[in-house]
């Protein structure tokens, strides 16, 4: 018996990343070994003292029993506390933190309690697809704004037209951005404000690559900027910042009004995290934080190696500020799909397409960050010795995967 589906189900869109994850696999089952650069999977491990925690507290009774729906309240003032110490804000624990098992919950919720049939939803183009699907989600329509490399990948609000502006409810930003690893200025966070104000829209900033600033430079709250807590949420992870991925631990803080909404929505639409992920969480948060400051350097280092590497075969651009990605043009003649499949199908290197993030992807691919620096020489050797670049000469000094030179 085959079932007819929703309209909700079918306006639901294509997973891009899905389809290309299937061509790896097709091709790793083979027994072909695969660099895959198209995922931002953390490789490296959790902290210990963190892991520690969570062992410790599998061993409370209290954490085997239903948690507050909203959160334990240690867990709302470690966040709180966080905020305060990382960006000099201030959060009511209780009004002003919502916390739920991954910020994807927080990305499609917030749309879902706020838009209704008509209204719109505005975001970039590029940007991450989750935010499509929010709108879809929600029942709402999407707006996007083409965003472009000499204005630093930052929207320009006049671009959208009177009649689209005049319905939108809330725009869905992400700085550091996935996938083209801009950083927000200051006065493109104040430029927001403004927007919003003006316009009388919720924004939100998915900050899920919040402490990746590469060069000396941490990435801004938006909360930071005046007026932040009257027009705005930002939703964190503890996925990127403590390699905490498969933990699935997310929160949104700001304004009130919004948060309280989210609240109510995760009452009704899921159950509580796990006491002792709580716990862990908390640690996280309030424990030491050398070893951030020390995966900051880490993926600035591979970076920095990567587009060293690249430059040498004849593939050049700029280096990203922020994230653990790269945004490449593609060579001419090809588009992210085609150049992603010849990466594939002739290196056996996975890029990410950039069509996968919006039409202004067509000519770009994104890297991830999260693979060894061994992994990334062999990477970019393999792709040096399919000659489109030029050069087919491989990296000096490379090592093979397997550990061999």
């Amino acid at each position: 018996m085959n079932f007819e589906f929703s309209n909700f189900y079918k306006r639901l869109p294509f997973q891009f990343f899905g389809a290309l994850q299937n061509k790896v696999a097709a091709y790793q089952s083979n027994g072909i070994d695969i660099i895959d650069l198209s995922i931002g999977n953390p490789d490296l491990p959790t902290p210990g003292h963190i892991v520690q925690r969570l062992k410790e507290s599998t061993d409370d009774p209290d954490n085997h029993r239903y948690q507050p729906f909203t959160g334990k309240p240690s867990t709302l003032e470690a966040v709180a506390a966080f905020y305060r110490r990382e960006y000099g804000v201030e959060l009511d624990p209780q009004t002003e933190v919502a916390i739920f098992q991954g910020s994807c919950i927080g990305i499609l919720a917030i749309p879902k309690v706020l838009l209704n049939p008509g209204d719109f939803l505005l975001t970039t183009d590029p940007c991450y697809p989750a935010y499509h699907t929010a709108a879809v989600f929600a029942g709402a329509s999407h707006y996007r704004i083409p965003v472009y490399e000499k204005d630093g990948f930052l929207p320009n609000y006049t671009a959208v037209p009177q009649n689209v502006l005049q319905k939108i409810r809330l725009l869905m930003l992400n700085y550091p951005n996935n996938p083209t690893g801009a950083v927000a200025t200051r006065d493109f966070f104040a430029r927001t404000l403004d927007f919003a104000a003006q316009n009388r829209m919720l924004v939100v900033n998915d900050f899920a690559y919040g402490a990746f600033g590469f060069d000396g430079r941490k990435p801004l709250s938006l909360l930071q900027t005046p007026g932040g807590k009257e027009y705005a949420v930002e939703i964190y992870t503890a996925s990127k910042t403590w390699n905490m991925a498969g933990w699935r631990f997310g929160f949104a803080v700001g304004n009130a009004s919004v948060i309280g909404a989210l609240k109510e929505y995760h009452t009704h639409a899921y159950s509580a995290i796990f006491g002792a992920v709580q716990d862990a969480a908390a640690v996280a948060m309030l424990g030491p934080q050398d070893f951030v400051g020390a995966l900051v350097s880490t993926y600035e280092r591979r970076r920095d190696l990567l587009m060293d590497g690249l430059r040498a075969i004849g593939w050049d651009a700029a280096a990203p500020a922020g994230t653990f990605y790269v945004w490449l043009k593609v060579p001419e003649g090809y588009d992210s799909v085609s150049f992603s499949d010849l990466l594939l199908e002739k290196a056996h290197v996975a890029v990410a397409p950039g069509e996968g993030f919006g039409r202004q992807g067509r000519q770009y691919v994104r890297i991830g960050l999260t693979n060894c620096e061994e992994r990334l020489l062999e990477a970019i050797s393999r792709i040096a010795q399919v000659g489109i670049f030029g050069s087919t000469e491989p990296i000096a000094g490379r090592g093979r995967a397997d550990g061999r030179n």
